[in-house]
C-alpha cells in the first residue's frame, strides 16, 4: 500500500497515476478491501489535482451552449 498524501507536485501526480495503473491492471473485483480503498482515495485525490491544474473541456465556451 502506498503512503497516501495530498498531490502537490507533478511528480506526486505521476506517482499516483502509476499506482492507480497498477491497481487497475487486473480485475478490480478481485482487489482486497484495503487496495480497493486505496484506489478510491487515490482516484479522488487525482481528480482534485486535475480539476485544479488542467483545463476542463466542459468549461470551453465552444462546448457550453
Amino acid at each position: 500500500m502506498m503512503n497516501i498524501k495530498l498531490i502537490r507536485t507533478k511528480d506526486d501526480y505521476k506517482a499516483v497515476m502509476v499506482r492507480i495503473s497498477e491497481l487497475t491492471s487486473g480485475d478490480p473485483d478481485a482487489l482486497p478491501d484495503n487496495e480497493f480503498d486505496e484506489l478510491e482515495m487515490l482516484t479522488a485525490l487525482a481528480e482534485v489535482y486535475e480539476n485544479g491544474h488542467y483545463k476542463n473541456a466542459a468549461t470551453d465556451p465552444a462546448i457550453d451552449h
